[in-house]
């Protein structure tokens, strides 16, 4: 046996190594297959002498190993050609760079959110936040919304089944909160999401708006107006014109609306808005005595003003965006641009 051993070495090493996958599979098969030859004489090996197992067990390893190595190498050879076939038969620019990853971007409510909160913050304004899910009273009644009032029809409300609970519809309940935590004087700004029961192009069920207050002695209308027009200023920049138009809101008295000279077209009358060159902004006025007793506070010593903007309404404005519903789709192509 060890005679047919050195006799398949010598065979095996002169044999050219398969020149494609059909002769492959045949050298594999007849060598190595269950009748192959290398198969058939370990089968053998049980019938030699114990001098002779050791010898012939080594030389049939080797013979083995060199095959599969052959094997194995031409295998790893045809696969490669078949590859380097398929790419020369498709057009392929080595020379273009590789596909990049995407990355996240912040989205644009929160970097408005996040620079409308740093301006105010710089100027001495502390930032609050309350409950998302609210009483009556802190998000009505004690905003001088008494039961009944048809002031209250001015809020779409989600109330929650079986729970004396409801959805805040602004963040002005923090103000009342905050106002019952500390003493005056004071001046909070209240960022958070709040809930109507309205959509369209400009309104969505689920939205962000800023709360802010000052409570001060001597505290007049002309602070409110220089706070805000220090903000304007701030974010859209120094030339941009604002105005106070007369309004109504049940906590605050007078109570005002503030517009901007349209970002779009300076002011000169545009689509945006509607060709009068100003753009609705925030409400505002001074706050009511109402408001200021319901948190023990002395209207005949205390003063206050408080002022709310919704955030997706200033980063329409911000970035000339035309309908609220593109910062709620996740559509990447809009959000990428941020």
């Amino acid at each position: 046996m060890i005679s047919q051993l050195n006799s398949l070495k010598e065979k095996l090493s002169s044999l050219k190594p398969p020149s494609n996958e059909k002769e492959l599979d045949e050298t594999r098969l007849k060598y190595l297959g269950k009748k192959g030859e290398i198969t058939l004489l370990s089968q053998e090996m049980r019938n030699l002498s114990k001098e002779d197992k050791p010898v012939a067990g080594k030389l049939l390893g080797e013979i083995r190993n060199s095959l599969e190595t052959v094997l194995k190498n031409s295998k790893e050879n045809f696969k490669r050609e078949k590859i380097e076939k398929e790419i020369e038969s498709e057009f392929f620019d080595s020379s273009l760079p590789g596909l990049q990853p995407k990355f996240g971007t912040r989205h644009p409510i929160t970097t408005t959110m996040d620079e409308v909160v740093d301006i105010f913050s710089g100027i001495g304004f502390q930032v609050e936040e309350g409950p998302e899910a609210e009483t009556d009273y802190y998000n009505f009644e004690a905003l001088n919304f008494p039961a009944e009032h048809p002031a209250r029809d001015m809020q779409d409300t989600f109330h929650l089944r079986g729970l004396p609970l409801l959805l805040r519809t602004h963040t002005s309940p923090v103000q009342v909160r905050a106002m019952q935590k500390y003493k005056p004087p004071l001046s909070v700004i209240a960022p958070g999401k709040v809930f109507r029961c309205d959509a369209d192009v400009t309104h969505s069920p689920m939205f962000h708006q800023l709360e802010g207050f000052t409570i001060d002695k001597a505290i007049t209308f002309g602070d409110l107006k220089g706070t805000l027009n220090l903000f304007i200023h701030k974010l859209y920049g120094p030339a941009t014109k604002t105005r106070f138009r007369p309004s109504f809101f049940p906590f605050t008295e007078p109570s005002a609306e503030m517009d901007v000279s349209c970002v779009i077209c300076k002011g000169k009358g545009c689509r945006v808005c509607k060709q009068t060159g100003w753009l609705e902004i925030l409400g505002c006025g001074m706050i009511h005595p109402n408001v200021l007793k319901a948190s023990d506070i002395n209207p005949d010593e205390w003063g206050g003003f408080a002022f709310g903007m919704g955030i997706e309404r200033i980063a329409m404005l911000k970035y000339g965006i035309g309908d609220i519903r593109h910062f709620f789709e996740n559509d990447l192509r809009f959000l990428g641009q941020f």
